[in-house]
């Protein structure tokens, strides 16, 4: 058995103080207590610290996108979008090897431990060779992810994903697409592949890549199929073209049309749903289905802002995520999730319950219950049964001094730009310590040699 002592911990029910935690060899925790006496950790057997919190859990990620940031920051031709971003993301994916995959994989899984995440939900989709062959093994690519985040220490939920046309109404795709091209059977078998691989650390589900890539009847298919427990993630009504292109082809917009055709439950996680009717975002808040917010990546790509203020009213969940991964931080991400919604409403101080009247708290608890809920593994929470995923802020920071506790999670999502994280543990075992990554020198040097052989193809 192990433990941490902490003198102020962020439990479920909120700070406490003099908390011992404490885990077994798995990883796992076995008790929780506050108003322990220091001492009775032992001289010396157990770390004391000052403020732990539980690690988030990043519910979107696109991995191999990490060595795309900051390269598509110059203005083409005609009107930049979405769209145009993802011509070029397109291009940069043709080149990529299984190797590249997993390098670049370990470089952001070190960047989201050091900066306060410890679990990942990877909707991975590039599954075929550059000429659009299934690899022998069909899981190859996938493994790399899960190889990379063994090694970085990080939890994860894979996510195979359906990829099969190239707009509504199943029209065929394109060639640069051939790398992602998945149907129904394709994911099964990938899913079968990746089955020795879920233990505490790891496990897998499958994600509908959109409602343009994937038809309903295959995903009817596949979810036939996937074990009833498993998560299931779709990205959705991302871009207002997305929802036109939805409404010429089937009357509905997309939201919309998921929730008629499909049950949609707990286990589901609906990526961006940024452009929502009323009636969507009571849908979706009545599903009980985690709406997957990427702040970072939806105002980089010009996407639009999600009606948070309606959807927290409702009691909708949800959780947050890096997705293309301009940014490996979870401050930086529930920061913007905030700001988003004062500069549309012309408030302050929007993300908050009767409850929960501290906006870093709120948003916090409630993107680690919702991140938790889309990852389908038991983490976001000191409590027994959860993964001793545990998160030291670096009480001697200026930013950190003479705080009360209710301002400390303010303090450290609204306050500056320094990375407060300072230790990380995941599955009861140190993975950062004093902001540096255990690995993280060896990581980086091998990012680099891939981003040497990658940019010798334009």
């Amino acid at each position: 058995m192990s433990g941490l002592f902490a003198r102020h911990a962020l439990l479920p029910e909120g700070w406490a103080n003099d908390v011992l935690i404490e885990w077994d060899d798995g990883g796992a925790i076995t008790a929780v207590t506050p108003g322990a006496a220091a001492q009775s950790a032992g001289p010396g057997a157990i770390a004391s610290v000052g403020y732990a919190l539980p690690g988030m859990i990043n519910l979107h990620s696109h991995s191999f996108q990490r060595a795309l940031g900051g390269r598509t920051e110059k203005a083409g031709d005609s009107e930049d979008s979405f769209w145009t971003w993802r011509d070029l993301m397109y291009r940069f994916a043709r080149n990529i090897t299984p190797e590249h995959i997993e390098a670049i994989a370990a470089q952001l899984f070190s960047e989201c431990l050091r900066h306060g995440y410890t679990s990942l939900c990877e909707f991975h989709y590039v599954q075929r060779t550059p000429d659009g062959a299934m690899y022998p093994r069909p899981a190859e690519t996938a493994e790399r992810v899960i190889a990379a985040a063994r090694l970085a220490g990080i939890g994860i939920t894979m996510l195979p994903v359906l990829y099969s046309y190239s707009g509504f109404g199943e029209k065929a795709l394109k060639p640069e697409q051939q790398r992602f091209r998945t149907d129904a059977q394709d994911v099964l078998r990938i899913v079968e592949a990746l089955a020795p691989q879920r233990d505490a650390q790891v496990e897998v589900g499958v994600a509908p890549h959109s409602l343009r890539a994937a038809s309903v009847a295959q995903i009817r298919e596949v979810l036939t199929a996937l074990p009833a427990a498993r998560p299931v993630h779709i990205h959705i009504a991302e871009q207002q073209g997305e929802v036109l292109q939805s409404l010429d082809w089937s009357g509905r917009r997309p939201v919309q049309w998921l929730l008629e055709q499909v049950e949609v439950d707990a286990r589901w996680c609906l990526i961006h749903a940024t452009h929502l009717s009323e009636e969507e975002v009571s849908g979706i808040a009545r599903s009980g289905a985690v709406a997957g917010l990427c702040p970072t990546t939806e105002a980089n790509l010009g996407d639009g802002l999600f009606p948070l203020a309606s959807f927290v009213a409702q009691g909708g969940r949800f959780g947050i995520g890096s997705d293309s991964h301009v940014s490996q931080s979870a401050v930086e991400e529930l920061r913007w999730l905030e700001y988003g919604q004062r500069l549309q409403h012309q408030r302050r101080n929007i993300a908050v319950s009767d409850a929960q009247r501290n906006v870093g708290d709120f948003l916090w608890q409630r993107a680690l219950q919702g991140g938790a809920q889309a990852a389908g593994r038991p983490v976001g929470a000191l409590a027994p049964g959860h993964r001793a995923d545990i998160v030291v802020l670096d009480d001697a920071h200026p930013n950190m001094f003479g705080l009360a506790l209710d301002e400390v999670l303010g303090s450290f999502v609204f306050s500056g730009n320094d990375n407060l994280v300072k230790d990380v543990m995941v599955g009861g075992q140190w993975v950062v310590r004093n902001q540096q990554h255990v690995a993280q020198q060896a990581i980086a040097a091998r990012f680099k040699q891939t981003l040497a052989e990658l940019r010798e193809f334009r």
